[in-house]
């Protein structure tokens, strides 16, 4: 019999080619099985019915033409008529009989799986398959339904057929109108697939490229405990790691990222079939639910999987309870960004001293506005109106009737990868996830802004707060000799940022990554037991009292809740925090400059004010190198040292360079770099470049001396600049005074550049002055710097700025050698 006329397929018949006869969703495990098996990745098998079975079906049962009938009235525009029409196709069906020799093919076929397996009756997952389903345009995802831990013949000619009949629920018919699909001319394949013990372990979804931006060196995987149906329901948020790929398939252990999600439910089987809701332990709660040693396994199989379908996935895996190992499951186009390669970078720019009323999980990066309409279940869902904000515990796939009427969509519950998470960000619409509350705080018809620009995390301001749009278009962008960088300290907008046209990251701030995500004073974790010890002698010396002393200890504990080691937790965050931003940028380089918080910035951390002393002008203090070699800052800056040599030797992001803050004296440069390389990281080893700031009068006047222990420098002009003038720049009754453009700043600047292109060293300078300071990029170009370093929001002025000053400075050029060659006529 011909393969388009059989109503039964094995997977092992199946390919890619076999969308219109068994959907995107059966042709992908085919595919998978026949390829990719042999390459040492796990697949489930099973078989599937083909569209001619559902065409078969629908004839038999005398279908076809009542459906036809039903959809003649269906009104798109009515939520009502939708309703009614999905639950009249449904119930035709539902009623419906397999005839004889269908019912018989399938069972047969089940006896085989369940022989293959060992079983009398295997448990199996019975999941629809669309012909229309999976495209690299459209997802379909949690359109249709399906049916885990089915086991008997029974049960399993009962979910065939609720299965079918999900073809027709009202969001499928939804998404189907939205997407300009017609609803007679798909068919609905069955995969009948052998179900994974993971209610005994742990299951989950990979995409091979980041969610939100679309950046493609990244792996990322979501875990939770027990059957993965859970992120999709979105009751919890899953544990979160990132995988880079380029340096994993060089051979390192590249997590580059790992986030305990909020793991407090799991679906396990239930003895009738089907799943059940049970709570997870405490104690398993604080434990991630793959080790890093499955983590790599699984992103190695998602890059082969990318590699032999050539765009990226959306996949999905479980690991057997029983034996341990790891299977993938499933496997479809990522549908957001895969369709076409991003050749407009579009910018949301919000500005707003206002505090968030809510933050949650930022979906996408847009901002949304409009009135709040709370709908406490599906029921109400026909109250939602047209440029409302959706506010609602959580979403499940039958509320995707009103996806594309929200301005903006917020949930209690759900992670980066439930349900409204992946149709909001297929749709472009605003989301944000994981409140908890918001169905509590806000109230409806109140005027709210949702705002997505901030990486990870999103805030709901009060009423309507002012945006602009930037878009730029990566086509037009010219090529320019001086290396236009970035300075970034924010972790969570790196991948977003790379995306601009740039050269790299000339100054990775570590302050943010410290004072943002760390939050503690890294003494106070490196002498956490010291702390706690009413009798040690950091309790001795304070004057703080003993309460202080209990509310302290409670902050860092609940910070640091997942980790025994609080050493460790310091050296994670900061290692992940770099190498997020290492990643981004790679293979181009990332200037990292070591920590430059001041006493006052370290006093402001938990605990900081147990290790830091009152300065009258912390501008001028204890800071940077200083810090550094220092008996009482050395733990801390071990720490450091640690999280970096991370990211260089585990993660393998070579192309990070260090750069040093506020060094006053080449002996004090030399310490640094002695300290560095007892911790590890030693200058010029293994490709390390090290950089000195120049920032101080002192580096400027022993340029020479500097430059003979260093790669070269950045110029820090804000500091450079108070310091020449005297001006504490914190103070705003001087700052009048002068700026860059002073001309004592200026030579001190030409001064500097000059010798550092005398000696073949790296000369950059990083900072906000060539974007807003009229003439200065040009001023830079003719004194001949490397690169020019300032803020994501300045980029592409700065490059427009430094193409107009490369062509005058050409045009000079060019003019002084014709004006040279005239004089040699001349005397000739």
């Amino acid at each position: 019999m011909n393969k388009k006329q059989k109503h039964i397929l094995w997977f092992s018949e199946i390919s890619k080619k076999d969308v219109a006869l068994v959907g995107g969703k059966n042709a992908s495990l085919g595919e998978m099985i026949k390829e990719l098996t042999k390459k040492g990745i796990n697949i489930p098998d099973g078989f599937a019915l083909t569209s001619s079975a559902f065409w078969h079906y629908l004839k038999f049962n005398k279908i076809d033409e009542k459906l036809k009938e039903v959809f003649n009235k269906f009104n798109p525009k009515s939520v009502k008529s939708l309703q009614e029409t999905g639950k009249a196709a449904r119930d035709l069906i539902l009623k419906g009989e397999f005839s004889s020799d269908l019912k018989k093919e399938i069972l047969e076929n089940y006896k085989k799986l369940s022989r293959k397996y060992k079983q009398k009756n295997t448990d199996a997952a019975v999941r629809s398959s669309a012909t229309a389903e999976d495209l690299a345009s459209a997802s379909f995802a949690g359109q249709h339904e399906t049916y885990l831990n089915v086991s008997g013949q029974e049960n399993l000619l009962k979910a065939i057929k609720k299965c079918i009949a999900s073809l027709f629920t009202d969001r499928a018919i939804s998404y189907r109108n939205e997407k300009g699909f017609g609803h007679l001319k798909i068919a609905l394949s069955v995969g009948i697939q052998k179900m994974i013990k993971s209610d005994l372990a742990s299951a989950g979804v990979i995409f091979t490229l980041d969610t939100e931006t679309g950046f493609r060196n990244v792996v990322l995987i979501n875990s939770i405990y027990g059957v993965g149906e859970m992120i999709v329901k979105g009751k919890i948020i899953p544990d979160e790691f990132y995988v880079f790929k380029p340096t994993l398939k060089q051979g390192y252990k590249s997590i580059i990222r790992k986030d305990l999600g909020r793991k407090t439910k799991k679906y396990v089987y239930s003895k009738t079939g089907g799943l059940k809701e049970v709570d997870v332990s405490e104690k398993d709660q604080l434990k991630f639910s793959l080790n890093n040693d499955e983590i790599l396994i699984l992103a190695r199989w998602a890059c082969e999987i990318e590699n032999h379908y050539g765009i990226p996935q959306d996949i999905e895996w479980a690991k057997d309870g029983k034996t341990g190992n790891l299977f993938i499951v499933q496997s479809r186009p990522e549908t957001v960004f895969s369709p076409s390669k991003i050749s407009v970078y579009e910018e949301y720019e919000i500005k707003t001293k206002a505090k968030p009323i809510l933050t949650g999980i930022a979906i996408g990066n847009r901002v949304g506005q409009g009135r709040a309409k709370i709908i406490p279940d599906i029921s109400k869902i026909s109250q939602f109106q047209k440029g409302e904000v959706l506010v609602a515990k959580m979403t499940d796939p039958d509320w995707v009737s009103v996806f594309p009427l929200a301005s903006a969509i917020v949930t209690d519950e759900g992670g980066a990868t439930c349900h409204a998470a992946i149709v909001s960000r297929e749709l472009g619409v605003p989301c944000i996830v994981g409140t908890r509350v918001s169905a509590k705080v806000l109230k409806n018809n109140q005027e709210i802004t949702i705002d997505c620009t901030q990486g990870k995390t999103g805030r709901i301001f009060e009423g309507k707060v002012s945006f602009v749009i930037k878009k730029y278009s990566l086509k037009k962008i010219p090529k320019l000799a001086t290396k236009i960088m970035v300075n970034i300290g924010a972790p969570d907008i790196a991948f977003k940022t790379s995306f601009l046209p740039n050269n790299g990251a000339g100054l990775t701030r570590q302050e943010f990554i410290i004072a943002e995500k760390i939050r503690i004073h890294p003494l106070a974790l490196y002498y956490h037991k010291e702390i706690q010890n009413p009798k040690s002698e950091i309790r001795n010396k304070s004057q703080i009292p003993n309460s202080k002393f209990q509310a302290i200890i409670k902050q860092i504990d609940e910070i640091t809740i997942e980790h025994k080691d609080k050493k460790e937790f310091f050296i994670k965050e900061l290692a992940e925090g770099i190498g997020q931003i290492a990643a981004a940028f790679w293979p181009k380089p990332v200037i990292v400059r070591l920590s430059d918080l001041k006493t006052n910035e370290y006093r402001a951390l938990i605990g900081g004010e147990l290790f830091e002393p009152e300065e009258a002008n912390p501008m001028l203090g204890w800071r940077g190198a200083s810090r550094y070699y220092d008996e009482k800052f050395k733990p801390a800056f071990e720490m450091e040292v640690q999280a970096i040599k991370r990211v260089r030797d585990i993660f393998g992001l070579k192309n990070i360079k260090l750069m040093i803050p506020f060094c006053r004296t080449p002996k004090e440069a030399e310490k640094v770099l002695k300290l560095m390389k007892e911790y590890g990281l030693e200058r010029g080893k293994d490709g390390l470049e090290v950089f000195v700031m120049c920032e101080i009068p002192s580096n400027v006047l022993l340029v020479e001396k500097f430059l003979d222990i260093f790669d070269g420098m950045s110029i820090g002009s804000n500091d450079l600049t108070q310091l020449i003038l005297g001006i504490d720049r914190d103070s705003a009754l001087i700052s009048k005074i002068g700026d860059e453009r002073n001309e004592a700043v200026k030579e001190m600047i030409k001064r500097v550049i000059t010798v550092c292109k005398k000696r073949k060293k790296y000369i950059g300078i990083c900072g906000e002055a060539p974007a807003n300071i009229p003439g200065y990029v040009k001023f830079l170009i003719k004194c001949g710097i490397d690169s020019i370093s300032v803020n994501p929001d300045s980029v592409t002025k700065t490059i427009l700025l430094a193409n107009k000053a490369e062509k005058k400075q050409e045009k000079i050029n060019y003019e002084n050698e014709s004006a040279h060659e005239q004089r040699n006529k001349k005397w000739n």
